[in-house]
């Protein structure tokens, strides 16, 4: 993740479903319980947040709190009844619809739960779909569409048809097409929500390796927490359509702002939040010290140390040691329950 300016900027965004929505908002006020009486659904509520870019921002919550409507928001696929989205500085509830389509098309990547393959085309065919839309040439779409199955570890497969993979496999095409428009801006909505466990987690493994190498900018929805937590830079919690608390999973977990979020990750233990990078030390490993990268968390470091090792070295996303975790500090936090 960089530090760099916002990617995207959510102000203030309401969504209510109901007749005359725009109206009634404007003349109720931004009261949830006064458009609830009026037979209005605010949906989103009054959120606002801002994704830095290279990051992956996490969206979750329960059923029904709105993290998927407000994906759509942000996209306007689903038009936001009051508010503002800024991308890259820009209003998108100013932007034409044909402008937003261009947009979708060249600077956004979307992957949903349901796969949505087209059945008649094979991986590669499928991959190069949205190049096609563009009006890309035909050798430049497969040779980028290539590249993308074999970014996603389906190289040899190109001309399967999606009936002849595994579900992992036809959400590895999914996200192949996505990024086969080079997105600056990528939306994925609970994409292995649908998928069986050990595929989920493989397909976690997969998709952190991925954004090790292309550092996009991601807003990630899912309702499950420990897939939160290994996946986000920061996590924003809803609830009724609002935004409880925006953090990282460490501040989320040993820093909760409402009830609702110190319910929400109550049973979450601490060495599965915090991150390695927050606890190391900036000293030089020790020489031969088993690796773990710094995004891991101490949960995942636990195994090395229970082998043996009094120190890991900690390396970033090229390999390179960055510091040192040590035993001690990993006892400490177990049993104090603080970094």
């Amino acid at each position: 993740m960089t530090d760099a300016a916002p990617k995207l900027v959510c102000r203030n965004v309401w969504k209510v479903f109901g007749a005359r929505a725009e109206d009634s908002l404007a003349r109720i006020g931004p009261d949830a319980g006064k458009l609830l009486a009026a037979g209005l659904i605010p949906a989103v509520r009054d959120v606002n947040l801002a994704v830095r870019a290279g990051e992956i921002f996490v969206i979750m919550g329960l059923s029904g709190s709105g993290k998927s409507t407000l994906v759509r928001c942000l996209s306007r696929l689903v038009e936001p009844t009051s508010g503002e989205i800024l991308f890259n500085g820009r209003n998108l509830l100013a932007a034409t619809e044909a402008e937003m389509i261009a947009i979708r098309r060249h600077k956004m990547g979307m992957v949903f739960q349901h796969f949505a393959l087209l059945p008649h085309l094979t991986v590669l065919e499928n991959v190069a779909f949205p190049l096609e839309v563009q009006g890309v040439p035909r050798a430049t779409r497969d040779a980028r569409a290539r590249e993308m199955v074999a970014l996603v570890g389906l190289a040899g497969r190109e001309a399967s048809f999606p009936r002849q993979l595994s579900g992992g496999q036809q959400q590895r095409v999914g996200i192949a097409r996505s990024l086969a428009v080079e997105p600056e801006l990528w939306f994925l909505d609970e994409p292995f929500s649908a998928l069986d466990p050990l595929i989920r987690r493989e397909l976690q493994d997969e998709f952190i390796r991925l954004q090790s190498r292309l550092q996009k900018t991601i807003v990630f929805i899912t309702h499950d927490f420990d897939e939160a937590i290994r996946l986000a830079d920061r996590i924003a919690i809803m609830k009724d359509g609002r935004i409880e608390q925006i953090g990282t999973p460490e501040e989320l977990v040993l820093h909760p702002a409402t009830d609702y979020v110190r319910e929400f990750t109550r049973a979450v233990p601490k060495a599965k939040a915090v991150r390695v990078a927050s606890l190391m030390s900036a000293s030089p490993p020790p020489e031969g010290a088993p690796a773990i990268p710094a995004r891991a968390t101490v949960a995942e470091a636990g195994g090395a140390l229970a082998s043996g090792a009094g120190a890991l070295a900690v390396t970033d996303a090229t390999g390179r040691p960055v510091g040192t975790l040590h035993r001690e500090d990993v006892i400490r936090l177990l049993l104090a329950g603080t970094a």
